[in-house]
Parts: C-alpha cells; sequence; structure tokens
C-alpha cells in the first residue's frame, strides 16, 4: 500500500484490517466446477454408518428442493455443476464425493481415479459414474474394484499446501496412498481416522483458502492430528461436538464464500473475522445419510502443478515417518 501523505488517515489501514490481511490468504483456485447426483432415489436401505438408521427415512420431495437449493446457490456463486442421474439400486450415490477422485494433470488431460467402495452396497456408483466422466473425456481407472485391491473412497482426498491429504482408516486403506501418489505423480499426505462417526476426511477437514481450514483434530489419532494442525497455518478448530451435530466441515467454498449446512456463532465470528462470507444451506436430510454439502459435491478442477506440485514417481508422507514411492 502506498501512502500519498503520511497525514492522509484514509490511507492509513486499521489495526482490524492489517490482522486481516496477514491472516487471508489467497483464494483457492480450484472447487468452481463440481459434479452433483440429482437425488431421485435417496433413500436408507441400510445402515453403514451410525448416521443412518432404517426408521429414518428422508422427505423425497424435501430432499429434492435442498439439494435443487444448493446447486442453486453453488452455480449462482459462479461454479459449474454437472448432474450426473442416479442409479435406482444406488441409493448414496447422491453422495458425489465418493465416486471418485478428478484432478487435470500438467498437460491439461482431466483424469478420475474412481473409488473403490469400502462397503459392497456402494460398489455400484463407480461403475455406473464412469461412463459419464468418460464421455465428459476425462481418463477413468481404478486402484481396486470388485472387493479386489485397495479400497478408496475420493471423500477422504484434499489438495492442500504441498501435498493431497488423504484420511485412511474406516474407508480408505493405507495401501492405497502409494498408488494414488504414483498415479497423480504428487505427494500424499496420509492422516489415520479413528473416529466413528468422522469416517470420511470430509467431515474432519474443510480446505478454506492456501492457509486456511476447518479442522476437527478428535476425527484422527494423535500424531495425525498433530501434523494437520501443523500443516495447516491458520486453522479453524471445530470440537467433536461440532462437527459431529452440525456437520460444519462437509462444506465448500467458491471463492471467499462458504457454503455450510450450519454455522454456530462462534463459528460464524472465525470465518468473518478472516474475510469469508457464509451461507448456509439446509441440506438436513441428506444428514440422514450421514454427508452433507461436500459429500454432495465433488469437484472436478484440481490441478497438478497448480494446487498441488508434481512430485515425479510420487510419495507417501505418513506422521512420523517418510516413505519414497518408487
Amino acid at each position: 500500500m502506498t501512502l500519498t501523505h503520511p497525514t492522509d488517515l484514509h490511507a492509513v489501514p486499521s489495526p482490524e484490517t492489517s490482522d486481516l490481511a496477514e491472516r487471508r490468504g489467497a483464494d483457492l483456485v480450484w472447487g468452481r466446477h463440481y459434479a452433483a447426483v440429482r437425488p431421485d432415489h435417496f433413500r436408507i436401505e441400510y445402515a453403514i454408518n451410525p448416521f443412518m438408521h432404517l426408521d429414518d427415512q428422508p422427505d423425497p420431495a424435501l430432499a429434492l428442493e435442498q439439494w435443487e437449493r444448493m446447486v442453486a446457490v453453488l452455480r449462482g456463486l459462479g461454479a459449474r455443476v454437472d448432474v450426473l442421474d442416479q442409479r435406482e439400486d444406488s441409493p448414496d450415490m447422491v453422495y458425489a464425493m465418493n465416486l471418485g477422485l478428478a484432478f487435470v494433470d500438467p498437460s491439461g488431460r482431466e483424469h478420475m481415479v474412481m473409488s473403490h467402495m469400502r462397503y459392497p452396497e456402494r460398489r455400484h456408483e463407480t461403475r455406473s459414474a464412469e461412463p459419464f466422466f468418460a464421455a465428459a473425456g476425462r481418463e477413468t481407472s481404478f486402484v481396486g474394484a470388485g472387493g479386489t485391491g485397495p479400497h478408496l473412497e475420493a471423500g477422504d482426498a484434499f489438495a492442500f499446501g504441498d501435498a493431497l491429504v488423504v484420511g485412511y482408516g474406516p474407508r480408505t486403506e493405507e495401501a492405497a496412498l502409494a498408488q494414488l501418489a504414483r498415479t497423480l505423480d504428487v505427494r500424499v499426505r496420509g492422516l489415520r481416522i479413528t473416529h466413528p462417526g468422522m469416517y470420511h476426511l470430509d467431515l474432519a477437514f474443510c480446505p478454506l483458502d492456501e492457509r486456511t481450514a476447518l479442522v476437527c483434530p478428535a476425527a484422527l489419532d494423535g500424531p495425525s492430528a498433530d501434523a494437520l494442525l501443523d500443516l495447516v497455518p491458520d486453522p479453524v478448530v471445530l470440537t467433536e461436538a461440532e462437527a459431529l451435530s452440525t456437520f460444519a466441515a462437509n462444506s465448500v467454498v467458491v471463492g471467499r464464500t462458504v457454503v455450510m449446512p450450519a454455522c454456530p456463532p462462534r463459528l460464524r465470528q472465525e470465518l468473518e473475522g478472516r474475510g469469508f462470507e457464509v451461507v448456509v444451506v439446509d441440506v438436513t436430510e441428506f444428514h440422514k445419510g450421514g454427508g452433507s454439502i461436500r459429500c454432495l459435491t465433488n469437484p472436478l478442477d484440481v490441478t497438478v502443478g497448480r494446487d498441488l506440485p508434481r512430485v515425479p514417481g510420487g510419495e507417501v508422507v505418513l506422521p512420523g515417518a517418510f516413505e519414497g514411492v518408487a
């Protein structure tokens, strides 16, 4: 900032403005293009997480209304949202985040590493989604399929800092990390998830800009929690109760706008103090299946060489250990 005159009070930043400038990170470039699945067959048909109960069914009309509102908000913020049809025999397919891990390589080629779901009930989803992504020009691949090979669920993976941050334990297996690192030519930082109610990393971690992320350390074992807090320069820490009761970490960001299912006053103050605008969208019908806004959307525009550095051959870093991947 250039001061035209030492007594020009209009040019002197207030302490609050200076503090905001110091804390504010560069906006994320990714998160402007999503895939989502229209919830025409969403229901609770089985229970594979603590939120699912067969006697607590979603209201189909209300679920569709909430989903359409979410899509409209994202599009209103300038994001592109591509919509897939839902398989009738795949009630959880609405949670599009877990269809696969999308990335663009440094040459501009688009890829999708399809998820290999831990539970057989969900494995139809990726086989149905693969032709959609292939028709859109994406190369598709699998780290495992049909119960053979490592399990990978894309809700466990986020680009942040110098790496792809991947949670493993309840759904994604540690063995998938090395394959991801090799396939994408990136550094993978693994974090062990231990909380049964935060079985995907997207329930406990949400990148907001290049310095800031929502973080719930209670989802992870001690070394992993410490590693994540060390990785994020300016973490907005959620308590276990906040993460589980509000699904606040399961949000998305477009520019400086955080689209959230709920935002308690303390959290709103933290976010607005960092220059974010909060937009709350009610998607509580989908909480009955264990997912919220992040689970309902899949970012398609993460780019190697822009959003995370290219590491030829890949490497895996675990808390307290390092493993190179040839």
